[in-house]
This record gives C-alpha cells, sequence and structure tokens, in this order.
C-alpha cells in the first residue's frame, strides 16, 4: 500500500511538471495571481483580529479608539476587494491560455493517431478528453493558489484563536483532525467510482454524437426504437455511476454536518465555561465563534486540495496517455524530403489486413509518372485500400511501397501527403462555406483559384445560382447538398490542391451521366501532367486509361489496356459487356 502511495506522488509530480510546461508561457500572470492571492490572505488574518479589537473598545466605551479600529477595518476591507480583483482578472487570463495550449497540443497530437487505432476507438474518447479533462488539468493552477490561499487565511484565523485561547485552539484541532480522517475516506470511495464513471461517459458521448450525426438515416430506416433503447440503457448507465459518486459525497456530507454542528454547540459550551473561571472574555467568544465556520473550513479546504489534485491526476492521465502515444499509437514517417515528386510509384510483394482477416495479398505492380492507371473488381476487393495504403494512412504488413523509387517508410509526411490527393467516394465535407471549404486545402487561396477549381469540377455554376454564392454554408457534413454536388466540391478541392498524384476513388459514382461526362473531360485534361488513379465500377468510365489492372479478393488477376483485357480476360470483358447491356 505505501509503495502504490509513493507511485502515486511520483506519478502526480511528474503530471504537474508536464502540465507546467504549457503554463510557464503566461508565468506573468500566474505571479500577479500569487502576490494578490497571498496579500489578500493577510488581510482576511487580521480582520477577526480587529474584529474583536472592535468589541472591546465598544464594551469599554472606547469610542475614539472604535472609530479608529473601524477605519483600519475600511482599509482592510478595500484592500482585500482590489486584491480579490485583480487576483481574479490574472488567473482567468492565466487559465484561459493555458488551456488553449493544452487544447490545441491534444487536438494535434489527436490527429496523429493510427487510423487503425481511432477505427477502435470511440469518437467520445476524444471528445471527453478535449473538452473536459483539459479544463481539469489547467484547473490545477488556480485550484492550488485558491485552495493555498484559503489554507492560509484560515490558518491565520486560527493562529489569531491561538493567541486568544489555548484551549480553543487545542479543541479545534482535535475536531479538525477527526473531519479530515472522515473526509479522507470519502474521498477514496469518491475517487473509485469516478474513474469508472468517466469511462463510461466517454461510451455515452460516443453514442450522442452517432445519434446526431446519423440521426437521418436512423429516421429513414425507421430505427428510432431500437437505437433510443440503446442510448436510453448507456444514459441509465451514466447516471446510475454519477449517482452512486454524488451518493457517497451526500451520505458523508450528512455525517460531517451533523459533527460539525455537534463541534459548534461544544465549542459554545467550552467558550461560556472559560468565561466563567476568567480565561475568556465574552468579546473574545464572539469573534471566535464568528469565525469558527472559517477554521472549519480548513478541513474542507484541505481535502478539496488533495480531491483536487486526485482529479488532476486523473485527467492528466488520460491527456498525457493520447499526447504520449503507447495505447493511441501515433503514425510514423521517415526523414526524407523530395523537392519534386515526379508520380512513379511501386507496389513490391504488399501485403496488408485491416484485422485478422488478409485484404490484400501479394499485391505488386507498377506505375509511372504522368499515366493514368485504372482498378476495376468486384467490391471489398481490396481497391481502395491500395489508395489508404499509397497515402500511408495505414502502413503495410508485408512488403514495400514506393514512390520515385524511394520507400515511403522512409519518406517524411510532406512529401507523400503534400503530394497526393484521394478524392472518396463519400468525401467528408465540413460545415462551413464553399469558399471556407476549399480553403481548408489552402489557406493563402484566391478566390480566382478557387472558381477556376470549381469550374473544373462542374460545381461552380450550382454555387453561383444560391442566394450567398460561396458564402453559403454547406451544414454539417455537406448535408444540404447532393451525393454528386458533394463529390464534384471534392474534385474542386483536389484541383485546388495541384499534386502530382491524384486518386479518384469511385469519385464519378454518384455523378448523372452528363455530370460525369464533364468530369471525365476533366480527368481526361490531367493525363500525361499527372500520375492519375481511378477506381470505378462503372468500367465505361476507364476505357481511356493507359493501363486497367483487374483485382478480385485482394490479388491483381490481370493488367493491361482495355483492348488488351477484352482480348485475353474472359472475366474483364464479361463484366464490360454486362454493363453495356444495362
Amino acid at each position: 500500500m505505501k509503495d502504490e502511495e509513493k507511485l502515486d506522488k511520483h506519478e502526480l509530480w511528474k503530471n504537474i511538471k508536464r502540465s507546467y510546461k504549457y503554463a510557464k508561457k503566461f508565468k506573468k500572470s500566474f505571479i500577479i495571481f500569487a502576490i494578490f492571492s497571498i496579500l489578500l490572505a493577510i488581510m482576511s488574518a487580521i480582520s477577526p483580529l480587529l474584529n474583536a479589537r472592535m468589541l472591546i473598545n465598544l464594551q469599554g466605551g472606547f469610542l475614539k479608539q472604535l472609530v479608529i479600529v473601524a477605519i483600519c477595518v475600511f482599509s482592510v476591507e478595500v484592500l482585500s476587494d482590489l486584491s480579490s480583483y485583480i487576483s481574479r482578472k490574472s488567473s482567468f487570463r492565466f487559465f484561459r491560455e493555458t488551456l488553449r495550449e493544452v487544447q490545441v497540443d491534444l487536438a494535434r497530437e489527436t490527429l496523429k493517431i493510427k487510423n487503425k487505432v481511432l477505427d477502435q476507438k470511440s469518437t467520445g474518447v476524444f471528445i471527453e478528453r478535449l473538452s473536459k479533462d483539459t479544463g481539469r488539468i489547467t484547473d490545477i493552477f488556480s485550484e492550488l493558489l485558491y485552495i493555498g490561499n484559503d489554507l492560509l487565511t484560515n490558518i491565520g484565523i486560527l493562529f489569531a484563536v491561538f493567541m486568544v485561547s489555548k484551549i480553543i485552539f487545542a479543541y479545534f484541532m482535535i475536531t479538525l483532525l477527526i473531519l479530515f480522517i472522515i473526509n479522507r475516506i470519502r474521498i477514496k470511495l469518491y475517487f473509485n467510482h469516478d474513474k469508472e464513471y468517466r469511462k463510461i461517459s466517454e461510451q455515452g458521448t460516443g453514442l450522442i454524437t452517432e445519434l446526431v450525426r446519423g440521426i437521418r438515416d436512423i429516421k429513414v430506416l425507421n430505427a428510432e426504437k431500437p437505437f433510443m433503447e440503446n442510448v436510453e440503457r448507456k444514459i441509465n448507465d451514466i447516471n446510475r455511476k454519477r449517482y452512486d459518486m454524488f451518493n457517497v459525497t451526500r451520505i458523508y456530507d450528512l455525517f460531517v454536518g451533523i459533527i460539525w454542528d455537534l463541534a459548534n454547540l461544544l465549542l459554545i459550551v467550552l467558550g461560556v465555561y472559560l468565561i466563567k473561571i476568567d480565561l475568556l472574555s465574552t468579546a473574545s467568544l464572539v469573534v471566535i465563534y464568528m469565525y469558527s465556520s472559517r477554521v472549519f473550513n480548513l478541513v474542507y479546504f484541505s481535502t478539496h486540495f488533495l480531491e483536487s489534485m486526485k482529479d488532476f491526476n486523473l485527467s492528466a492521465n488520460r491527456v498525457f496517455e493520447i499526447i504520449d502515444g503507447g495505447e493511441f499509437e501515433k503514425e510514423e514517417f521517415g526523414t526524407n524530403a523530395l523537392k519534386k515528386v515526379k508520380g512513379d510509384f511501386e507496389f513490391r510483394h504488399v501485403n496488408f489486413a485491416y484485422t485478422d482477416k488478409e485484404v490484400l495479398h501479394d499485391v505488386s505492380f507498377k506505375v509511372q509518372e504522368g499515366t493514368t492507371v485504372s482498378f476495376v473488381g468486384k467490391s471489398g476487393s481490396g481497391k481502395s485500400t491500395i489508395f489508404q495504403l499509397l497515402a500511408k494512412m495505414y502502413d503495410v504488413n508485408e512488403g514495400q511501397i514506393l514512390i520515385d523509387g524511394i520507400d515511403i517508410k522512409t519518406l517524411n509526411k510532406d512529401t507523400i501527403r503534400g503530394n497526393i490527393s484521394i478524392i472518396n467516394q463519400s468525401p467528408y465535407i465540413f460545415n462551413m462555406s464553399f469558399k471556407d471549404n476549399m480553403k481548408v486545402i489552402k489557406e493563402n487561396v484566391t478566390d480566382e483559384e478557387i472558381v477556376t477549381a470549381c469550374k473544373k469540377a462542374c460545381i461552380h455554376d450550382y454555387i453561383m445560382s444560391l442566394p450567398n454564392g460561396y458564402d453559403t454554408i454547406v451544414g454539417e457534413g455537406g448535408i444540404t447538398l447532393s451525393g454528386g454536388q458533394k463529390q464534384r466540391l471534392a474534385i474542386a478541392r483536389a484541383f485546388l490542391q495541384k499534386t502530382k498524384i491524384i486518386l479518384f476513388d469511385e469519385a464519378t459514382s454518384a455523378l448523372d451521366n452528363e455530370t460525369q461526362k464533364h468530369i471525365q473531360d476533366a480527368i481526361d485534361n490531367l493525363q500525361h501532367e499527372y500520375t492519375v488513379l481511378i477506381i470505378a465500377h462503372r468500367l465505361s468510365t476507364v476505357i481511356n486509361s493507359d493501363k486497367i489492372i483487374f483485382i478480385d479478393e485482394g490479388k491483381i488477376i490481370d493488367s493491361g489496356t482495355h483492348q488488351e483485357l477484352m482480348k485475353k480476360n474472359q472475366e474483364y470483358k464479361q463484366l464490360y459487356e454486362l454493363e453495356l447491356n444495362k
């Protein structure tokens, strides 16, 4: 048990030091906050002594001295108010900027997580940690000073009690020890529940996110009832765990409240006894009783300090788990940078599996720069996986992928992804305007470049038909757009990116025949200037490709031009003729 405590303390100190690196940029605000918090604590300790002196002067009829002390009390209170204002203003700025630093770093590190890890994790894991745990981490610095300030204030009051009556001081110390032990037990029970609650809460947040994102599909599938049953179960689990967690606090608060009330009663009894034997004045008892709650609050602040430390440590571990990797593995890239990518690439004996089931088996092929190569085959044959591996969204299990003759494992991220555009069959459109969706790709893009790209993708005329044109908000996931319009906008983004390699993953699947022809013309215009790879179910869209690679069940069955495959591959010929007869 002792070893575990030492380990916890070591871990806590390590997390505080790591968290401080985000805060140290704003230490000027923190220092101002600290100075005025200490000043506020000193003023709070002086106040009870001055108030006691006022009562003594009032009882003794020393009116002149009473006025002088009252002026001193006024001055102390004004100074306290000013100190409180300055310390709070500094702490808010410190908290805001530190929180921003932590959240930005966590968001940046989240973007580096491997896709295979993202596939396994709920979105709630990241939302909860980014929105809630980061706040708890940055809270610790202001919490420490606020708690420290209150502790100093109340210790100052306790010292004042010691100066007035050592017997009542001893009574307070015994009572505080009893209350502290009780609160220690409460904190331990509370955080056992809290750890479980946060895990369940992540799952609940993920499910609610799915509800919002998939609400239209849920309605179309008439799946409201079964989905809501699942949501209700998860919400019940969350609320039950939250109830268990706070029930611990409620029970202990009741118990502590009774002890507190009893302590106040015994304080009066003890005080009356001390007055009778002339060891305490009536004025002193009145002041001590007035400030007794502040003394008993020492237990609250000390246990609140322990509570804050545990809360911080739990949140810090959850945030740093993502930042450090470990369970949340990060993408790894090489250090080689190519100044200019030509567009040649090659797969050498590549094997790959998302899970235990192999998706690609011993895949080998070459693509020369400036050529257009198409991949055809049944759904699930591994075509899209080839694109994902080429962009290093996943790492191969075996084999090599080379760009311009260099293994992509040795190339840096900008060389790979800065030279490849993927236009997916289900592109994600951000809840922004058309213009801002384009600026996601290239921040300093001009309006002229945006218009040119949209014209090439045959989306410009539609955008201009809208009242707000390029400033029109497209809705979450591009909900206001048709499937074809989403794909055309995604194609426009790829044109804007101007990469040497462009991958079309079923990019024309949702387009009508007329628009598909326009897009096909645009793709044809890219030939010989860019390396273009196309995945298509419609074989009619790829017949002009320089090479067609026929894939089935993760293996390359054949390759060649359309004419060559029509002659030598009976299965390809049947697929093409079947399409013509539709």
